[in-house]
């Protein structure tokens, strides 16, 4: 699988997605909470995958890599700007680092373990890998509307173990709720608010929504919205609009050297 004309690297056109991935997808705190503490004392850290920036520390010293061009143009001036690269082929000697993440980016990578491994290569310490458990992602309300998204998701994320067992060392797998109100509008942060994935761009901010066919999105909005203006979808789900939180598909694995 070759580079896209943006230079996404997976099989996902994130210039596409870029255009309007800000405006739904932004960094959740307690989410960040969970990544930077994975990070231990590090003073430099890789983000891999950086994207526009969501999740890295500001009071480090980040070093972000991103292969989509329209990623790269969403980050903040405020941002460091990010290294044209990919996962798989890091330009940066042995032990560069002290810390690496990645947050929603493993799942995009052409050859995850490869990525992992040169992950580990340029790290002494930790390496956070913010993802979602494949087994876990179907365990939701949106696989009775739009099942083909959520194929597509446990599709494409790596395996628990897999991940892993890529980073070597001792790794610790920790499931992350997701809040309520959460900022970062992946698919599981609407559990408790369905009408907000009526909105396109909501949607599209999830690449999973990208790979699925047009009549996918007309019968999950025609769905959901019947289900939603007479009431079904209460009746069924509506003890989750007061769920503080849901224990889903979320994870962080954390690997430290042996």
């Amino acid at each position: 699988m070759g580079r896209t004309a943006d230079g996404s690297a997976g099989d996902a056109d994130y210039g596409a997605i870029s255009r309007t991935y800000t405006d739904h997808r932004r960094p959740d705190p307690r989410i960040a909470a969970a990544v930077h503490a994975a990070l231990g004392d590090a003073r430099t850290v890789l983000n891999i995958g950086a994207g526009a920036g969501s999740y890295e520390p500001l009071d480090r010293e980040v070093t972000p890599v991103e292969p989509s061009a329209g990623m790269r143009a969403k980050r903040p001036d405020a941002l460091p700007a990010a290294v044209d690269a990919t996962a798989e082929s890091l330009p940066f000697p042995d032990r560069s680092f002290d810390a690496a993440m990645t947050t929603f980016s493993v799942h995009q990578w052409r050859d995850p373990a490869a990525g992992l491994a040169e992950a580990r290569r340029v790290t002494t310490g930790p390496v956070a890998v913010l993802t979602c458990d494949p087994d876990l992602v179907r365990d939701f309300w949106l696989n009775e509307y739009a099942p083909e998204v959520l194929d597509t998701e446990a599709r494409r994320y790596p395996a628990v173990g897999d991940v892993a067992a890529g980073l070597g060392g001792t790794a610790t797998v920790v499931p992350l709720p997701v809040p309520l109100d959460c900022s970062d509008g992946f698919n599981e942060a609407y559990y408790g608010r369905p009408e907000g994935l009526l909105e396109e761009g909501a949607r599209l901010s999830c690449s999973a929504w990208s790979l699925v066919d047009e009549a996918v999105h007309e019968r999950f909005t025609a769905h959901l919205s019947r289900d939603l203006a007479d009431g079904t979808w209460d009746r069924r789900f509506g003890h989750l609009r007061e769920l503080p939180a849901l224990e889903g598909s979320l994870i962080l694995v954390v690997s430290v050297p042996e």
